[in-house]
């Protein structure tokens, strides 16, 4: 039986992790969980789990919690210091990052120098401190697994394939596929008056409202070009974004020798999911099954960079390196932020996001503390603007 953690348990990936851990009891145990503001959830996702430690942000929530918890013998912790106990709990053996944001930086690394398997689903981690994160693994043997539905297919089509004399993948290609969103097909004047409500009307994905987002302005998938750039060892111009509309391609390996493996499966990352906490290990699962008497095509086609300038600005961010990934990642979570609020329109978030890069004094090689102080640095001059 393996042993988990989550760091963020009441979200969209949480949840359903929770899920793939119902449906897998005689393999999974859940030692530990953590979690925003949500305590109701958390308190029922206790109860049901029994885990030895929960914790919250706000110290008030996790008194609160030791209230409503004291029969079950629980400890409760809250804010950084929480965080950083459930990342190195003893009786953990993987730690699933699943929260949004750069908060995510820190416990990853926390439970990486504990030396936890990550079950890596939070973007930023290795959008802004990638150079950081796959050394401080490396050196502490530590795997970095996948949870994303796209680089979760990449690990999965690389799996038995031999490694060259210099230890890197004969990869030729990396095509990262996209659904396109809520917006695909529209035009810049159609985008202009449309509503945090329309964004959020995913055709194929169940996500929470900040990735759900990110999809529409395909910010996420050049966060997703960046990730998998660390992930898999490759140059950036050697991955290629294809819009697949179906979501039923979740990305292709292209070798050297002209082999082409997809993954394909539904449009439920409860399958990713359960990949990465049975490492690897196919049993059954709760997601309904491709039925291929039923697709009558697969689609694919090149992303409108012209009109969905999320895809370039993040190319732009990625080949200039340094601590320009997070400058691009901080200005789109302050954007996000305006848009859910009503504040800006969605064609804002680019603008948004394109200022900040221009006026950004590129660090070439930033420490974890020059990235932090870049993320705050952005958001008070996002905030202050608007």
């Amino acid at each position: 039986m393996k042993t988990i953690t989550i760091m963020g348990s009441t979200g969209s990936i949480g949840t359903q992790a929770l899920d793939v851990v119902r449906n897998n009891r005689e393999e999974l145990k859940v030692a530990g969980l953590g979690a925003g503001k949500n305590i109701k959830l958390l308190e029922k996702q206790a109860r049901e789990f029994l885990p030895s430690y929960v914790c919250v942000e706000d110290e008030k929530d996790a008194e609160a919690l030791r209230t409503a918890l004291a029969d079950t013998g629980i400890k409760v912790g809250s804010g950084k210091e929480g965080l950083n106990c459930l990342a190195q709990m003893e009786e953990s053996e993987l730690f699933l990052s699943a929260i949004v944001g750069m908060k995510g930086i820190l416990p990853t690394i926390a439970a990486i120098n504990a030396g936890k398997d990550i079950a890596l689903a939070n973007k930023e981690t290795l959008v802004t401190a990638g150079h950081i994160i796959m050394l401080l693994a490396a050196k502490k043997n530590v795997r970095i697994i996948p949870v994303d539905s796209e680089h979760s297919a990449i690990y999965q089509c690389l799996q038995g394939v031999r490694k060259k004399d210099d230890g890197r993948y004969p990869l030729k290609r990396i095509w990262l596929t996209a659904s396109g969103g809520p917006f695909r097909g529209m035009s810049k004047k159609e985008l202009e008056n449309v509503t945090v409500k329309d964004a959020l009307k995913h055709p194929n994905w169940s996500m929470g409202t900040k990735v759900t987002i990110d999809s529409a302005s395909m910010v996420n998938k050049g966060l997703e070009v960046m990730e998998a750039r660390w992930l898999f060892d490759v140059a950036v111009d050697d991955i290629t974004v294809l819009v697949q509309p179906q979501s039923i391609i979740h990305s292709m390996t292209e070798f050297d020798d002209g082999a082409v493996i997809a993954q394909l499966g539904p449009p439920d990352m409860r399958m990713p999911i359960q990949y990465a906490l049975l490492d690897g290990k196919r049993e059954r699962s709760i997601c309904e099954p491709l039925d291929f008497t039923r697709i009558s095509g697969i689609e694919f086609a090149n992303p409108d960079n012209d009109t969905f300038k999320g895809l370039p600005l993040a190319l732009y961010a990625a080949k200039t390196g340094g601590s320009m990934p997070t400058v691009f990642n901080a200005a789109n979570e302050a954007a996000v932020r305006l848009f859910v609020r009503e504040k800006i329109t969605f064609l804002k978030i680019y603008d948004i996001i394109e200022t900040a890069m221009n006026s950004h004094k590129l660090i070439k090689d930033p420490s974890l503390e020059d990235i932090l102080a870049s993320e705050q640095e952005i958001y008070k001059e996002i905030e202050s603007r608007n």
